[in-house]
């Protein structure tokens, strides 16, 4: 399982994530929702934990 930490203003984070989930290869096991970074308003932080596919799971 890898955890993968996104940053990047809102549509960058939705738009990665939607990439992530439309991956053949790759199964979501969860994201969170953007949380604003200290000091700024336009850039967010979003987090992720996903795994390699198994080939049952295909």
């Amino acid at each position: 399982m890898l955890k993968l930490r996104m940053m990047g203003t809102k549509t960058d984070i939705k738009w990665f994530k939607d990439i992530l989930k439309k991956n053949p290869e790759v199964e979501v096991l969860q994201t969170s929702e953007p949380y604003e970074n200290k000091g700024t308003n336009k850039y967010y932080r979003a987090y992720a934990e996903v795994e390699k596919k198994s080939e049952k799971n295909v």
